[in-house]
């Protein structure tokens, strides 16, 4: 490359201390679900999106867009989820290609069971440090970083992507 825009000193201390704070924090909340709830975080993950959407289903595409996951690797994922009892798997009737995921109540228990370490997890490693000034700023960074280097609206689901025609009726 003949002009690198190389890093300065400060640029390069901050994207090292982000780097480090995102790995701290997400390996924390991945050791709190996994040894209280007994689930990677990415599925703690699909089971949030699958609540929060209408009729507690999401149609598998765009559940592997938002979730900045692979179809693949989304497919597998619902899989094991689908062999715990959590989330069942539906043909879409208006496309043979196509299917959903909907939580089931059992799904839904292992949530509510799961949310308040979870939630207290996030809290202890990332909340309790910042200041309410600080996590505003964070919060600005993150959604002027998920805009500018993402296609699609990523969370929470807004109505344009849980369009009501991918809804199973």
């Amino acid at each position: 490359m003949e002009h690198t825009r190389w890093l300065d000193a400060d640029e390069q201390r901050t994207w090292r201390a982000f780097l480090t704070a995102n790995r701290l924090v997400l390996e924390r909340v991945e050791r709190q679900l996994s040894q209280e709830s007994g689930m990677p975080l990415a599925y703690y993950e699909i089971l949030v999106r699958l609540s929060e959407a209408p009729d507690h289903t999401l149609r598998m595409s765009t559940l592997a867009s938002t979730a900045l996951s692979s179809r693949s690797r989304l497919s597998h994922a619902v899989a094991r989820l689908e062999e715990a009892g959590w989330v069942r798997r539906r043909a879409c009737p208006s496309d043979r290609r196509g299917a959903f995921a909907e939580l089931t109540p059992e799904g839904m228990a292992v949530l509510e069971n799961a949310a308040p370490g979870h939630v207290e997890s996030v809290r202890a490693s990332l909340f309790d440090h910042l200041s309410p000034e600080q996590q505003v700023a964070l919060r600005d960074i993150a959604e002027t970083l998920v805009g500018a280097l993402s296609q699609v609206p990523r969370w929470p689901l807004t109505p344009d992507v849980t369009d009501a025609a991918e809804q199973p009726r």
